[in-house]
């Protein structure tokens, strides 16, 4: 849960005003976490017990990484979701899901096609597992590790080694998509 803080409009007299940042307060959040938006801005997560300050002198820390992440961003043609990509993806990613939930004696009892911009997949306690359309963009091995990761919530709803455990039992070649993930993931999006 995100929840916008007091000062989300950036002053003109503000440090970062020439940066185009904004703030967000995220409770879970353990440390300050930069992300540039698709328009260029700078959306800065100040965790419990951060500041604006703090969030300004880290984000001044940084200045390399955001100037190579909006040059990476003006580079970059922007991937839409087209009808027939969404199409496709409710036609073919269900039925994969089903099937790995299946091999492992799994329950999915809903499945969604969504255009997400900042995750592959979720898992709700009930049951309900939305998907990314993007997954099809991927090669099926790593688009596969994301259905794992995603079924093996329904076994455990946390990121703990035991998490990671069931995970690595039931895909093996988990750390080789997450790494191919981090690599080329944000070209997906």
């Amino acid at each position: 849960m995100q929840l916008g803080l007091p000062f989300n409009a950036v002053p003109a007299t503000s440090l970062l005003a020439d940066l185009h940042a904004y703030y967000v307060r995220h409770r879970r959040a353990r440390r300050y976490i930069l992300r540039v938006d698709a328009d260029g801005r700078l959306r800065i997560t100040i965790p419990r017990g951060g500041s604006q300050r703090g969030a300004e002198r880290f984000a001044r820390s940084q200045g390399t990484w955001i100037a190579r992440q909006r040059e990476r961003l003006s580079n970059r043609t922007p991937i839409h979701a087209a009808p027939a990509l969404l199409a496709q993806a409710a036609r073919d990613l269900p039925p994969r899901l089903h099937a790995l939930a299946g091999r492992y004696g799994l329950q999915v009892t809903r499945v969604s096609i969504r255009n997400q911009r900042t995750r592959w997949g979720s898992c709700g306690r009930n049951g309900h597992i939305c998907l990314n359309w993007r997954l099809l963009l991927m090669p099926e091995w790593v688009g596969d590790y994301v259905l794992v990761h995603e079924l093996m919530h329904l076994k455990r709803m946390d990121h703990s080694p035991a998490f990671w455990a069931l995970v690595g039992a039931a895909y093996p070649r988990w750390r080789a998509a997450r790494a191919w993930l981090r690599v080329h993931g944000s070209s997906l999006r």
